[in-house]
């Protein structure tokens, strides 16, 4: 038995790679659902392509549809590109969401470590001639911390 316990958007199978490499002909690939197959349609349908060349079945347990049946074939084929499709949809509405949250002026990841009155702070002692590395000290941070502090302000410029 081989196994991929990965993400389903990775390209990078090395379970399905290394049963792919195993299979011999008259041999079946038992796939728990058709999306573990491949990342595209295309992937998808290229594999089991690739494996009907090679005088391999497939079988999808979930739902049970096996390629030695010329409608599962067409069956398998839809649900590839419904896969696809479902990808694609939350792929969009994610990057919807983020310009939707961007727009409202939130921003993904972790909290600034100096705050807007900080950076500021920290703004006038460099410009009053404090080295970065010492400001970064007084405030406890990392120099890249007050060079990103810095872009801040001025983006908010």
């Amino acid at each position: 038995m081989y196994s991929d316990t990965i993400s389903g958007t990775n390209w990078q199978r090395p379970g399905l790679d290394d049963a792919l490499a195993y299979m011999r002909p008259d041999d079946t690939l038992v796939v728990t659902r058709l999306d573990r197959l491949g990342r595209s349609l295309a992937d998808t349908v290229n594999t089991i392509a690739d494996l009907a060349e090679r005088d391999i079945n497939v079988k999808v347990l979930e739902p049970a549809l096996d390629t030695s049946k010329p409608t599962d074939k067409v069956v398998i084929n839809v649900m590839a590109s419904l896969a696809e499709w479902e990808r694609d949809l939350l792929v969009q509405r994610t990057r919807e969401g983020v310009a939707h949250a961007r727009a409202q002026g939130r921003v993904a990841g972790p909290k600034p470590k100096l705050s807007a009155e900080q950076a500021q702070m920290a703004k006038e002692l460099i410009d009053g001639g404090k080295s970065v590395s010492a400001v970064a000290r007084t405030f406890n941070v990392s120099r890249p911390t007050i060079y990103r502090a810095l872009k801040r302000i001025e983006a908010d410029a």
